[in-house]
């Protein structure tokens, strides 16, 4: 497999995604710019990776200028780039408590630290996740060879440090001899559901790429067993905002009985949003739907899929019912 995110001396190197599947090209990124465009560009993408390399970023900016004004200019930047994708606040506001009582002349080093454990700790919890969900999937192979698991848009290790969160049990699975197929959506208009196909056939795992619309027809014909997707943003009560068209596909599970998870670190939950309608839903330029300037478009990047949809929610510290990740999270 490619890295998605590494270190470079005084750089960072990521692997470009708007480039995939066709080319698999790495871009160094050495200043605050370069790590802004990389982000809004989509170019690094999905959004525990999204975190982690704005992460850097700030660490970028700092060895250019490291006083209050630059700091605070940094985390501005950056959280400008995306705004549904919560792991891209969260890391900065991680940046920006441990570096703000610090003297500027210790700042550099210690963004730099904290960026790369960042990073360490989100392979560690993706990892963890696949682990937690591997126990779903196993249960399912027992009545049925393979696992027919439906996945939306890109959860996999391309969208985070290391393993995935989607498709962290599927990798768990194939380690463990569980055998899986996963239905790969489009996932338009950006279509990455061709970057899921790509990073599969890396891994070697059987998929089927299908089109958005045709995901329905395939849960009433018998032929999926679970879903499972990632979340840019988890409210409080367990609503949900994933790549747009997610919210159909759990409309689909629902009526056939097909259980319907979600995939996320923890830090993708945001407790200070009480339920899905305060979460910001990204408008994308109307360019990427392909039509003529004269046409009015709308472009919204998610959608949000109410709790009661979920049956789950898979993270690095179990799975855990939507309604109760409050008192879950109070608990520990």
């Amino acid at each position: 497999m490619f890295a998605t995110l590494t270190e470079d001396g005084n750089a960072v190197v990521i692997l470009d995604q708007t480039l995939l599947p066709h080319q698999a090209v790495t871009c160094r990124l050495t200043t605050l710019a370069e790590v802004a465009h990389a982000i809004s560009s989509m170019q690094v993408r999905g959004a525990p990776l999204i975190g982690a390399c704005a992460a850097y970023g700030v660490a970028l900016a700092l060895h250019e200028a490291a006083d209050d004004t630059a700091l605070e200019s940094a985390i501005s930047t950056l959280g400008g780039t995306r705004p549904t994708a919560v792991n891209l606040h969260w890391a900065l506001q991680r940046m920006r408590r441990l570096l703000a009582p610090l003297a500027p002349a210790e700042r550099a080093t210690a963004a730099w630290a904290e960026a790369r454990a960042i990073a360490r700790e989100d392979a560690a919890a993706n990892a963890a996740i696949g682990g937690h969900g591997l126990a779903l999937l196993a249960e399912l192979a027992g009545s049925r060879k393979p696992v027919k698991l439906m996945t939306h848009c890109n959860a996999g290790w391309l969208a985070t440090v290391a393993h995935g969160t989607a498709l962290a049990p599927v990798y768990a699975a194939q380690r463990s001899g569980i055998a899986v197929h996963v239905w790969v959506s489009e996932t338009r208009p950006r279509n990455q559901g061709l970057l899921t196909c790509w990073e599969l056939a890396e891994a070697g795992v059987p998929y089927t790429l299908l089109a958005d619309n045709a995901a329905g027809l395939l849960m009433s014909q018998g032929k999926v067993d679970i879903v499972v997707v990632g979340a840019d943003r988890i409210a409080a009560n367990g609503d949900t905002a994933n790549k747009i068209g997610t919210y159909l596909k759990a409309l689909a599970a629902r009526e056939h009985e097909i259980p319907f998870y979600v995939a996320a670190p923890l830090s993708t939950v945001d407790f200070s949003c009480p339920t899905g309608a305060g979460i910001p839903i990204e408008e994308r330029d109307g360019a990427e739907l392909g039509a003529p300037g004269r046409f009015p478009v709308v472009n919204p990047a998610f959608d949000v899929t109410p709790a009661g949809l979920i049956a789950g929610i898979i993270t690095e510290r179990g799975i855990c019912r939507p309604d109760r990740l409050k008192a879950w999270h109070d608990e520990s």
